[in-house]
């Protein structure tokens, strides 16, 4: 249920968040128990906080002086124009499956949780978790230490007066919430970093020439990614 572990990731503007993530344990603990496990201090830290609190350490996890970003083209390529391309690639993939991306761009965590399951093709989700998703969201729970936090905060404080003490006990529950996600999608997928968990699939159908075609469009999105990602290294 991608729908539903992509609503751990949008701005907890109210109380329905602390039910959405009281949700999406509860179909962890039912479905799949180490990712459960992994949520629960996640889930009790937002069943036991303020909305207001909750909101504060989204934004530093996140947003303002954030530790890592949502926005997977940037994980993955930072400012590089090759951000821009892939951009345009989800852009179409959005558009093919009807999945609104609302007020945020095409790579949006949220908004590619939400696209997978309405992607039709096997083959080209598989290339969208395995190339995209799954080696961003790696790097963003990578991107939770405490080095890296102590240095944003010390930037946070020059700008923000307050600085909920409590909040330092909580700094990397976010993380948790990654890491869930990370699990599911790795049993999902079969995902074992680098290693493509399938050998060169060639789904061709002889008798449905469309097949060929559609085919040949997860090729073209797929190296275009790959190319991207190559290069970057």
């Amino acid at each position: 249920n991608y729908a539903l572990l992509a609503e751990m990731f949008n701005y907890p503007v109210n109380d329905e968040y602390k039910k959405t993530i009281q949700t999406a344990h509860e179909y962890l603990v039912n479905t799949f128990t180490e990712a459960a496990l992994t949520l629960q201090p996640f889930a009790e830290f937002v069943s036991s906080t303020s909305v207001r609190d909750i909101q504060e350490l989204f934004l530093r996890s996140f947003d303002v002086q954030a530790i890592t970003t949502l926005d997977i083209g940037f994980v993955l390529f930072g400012e590089d124009y090759k951000r821009g391309k892939l951009l345009v690639h989800l852009n179409e993939e959005h558009r093919k499956a009807g999945n609104l991306c609302e007020t945020e761009l095409s790579d949006h965590l949220p908004n590619l949780l939400r696209l997978l399951p309405k992607v039709k093709d096997a083959e080209m989700q598989t290339e969208i978790a395995e190339l995209l998703l799954l080696p961003a969201v790696e790097k963003m729970v990578s991107e939770f230490t405490l080095d890296k936090i102590d240095k944003k905060d010390t930037v946070y404080k020059k700008h923000q007066k307050v600085l909920l003490d409590y909040s330092q006990n909580y700094r990397t529950i976010f993380q948790n919430s990654l890491m869930a996600l990370f699990l599911v999608m790795q049993r999902d997928f079969n995902y074992y970093g680098n290693n493509k968990s399938k050998e060169g699939n060639e789904n061709t159908d002889p008798g449905n020439p469309a097949s060929g075609t559609q085919n040949s469009e997860i090729k073209d999105f797929s190296q275009n990614i790959e190319t991207e990602m190559l290069t970057e290294k």
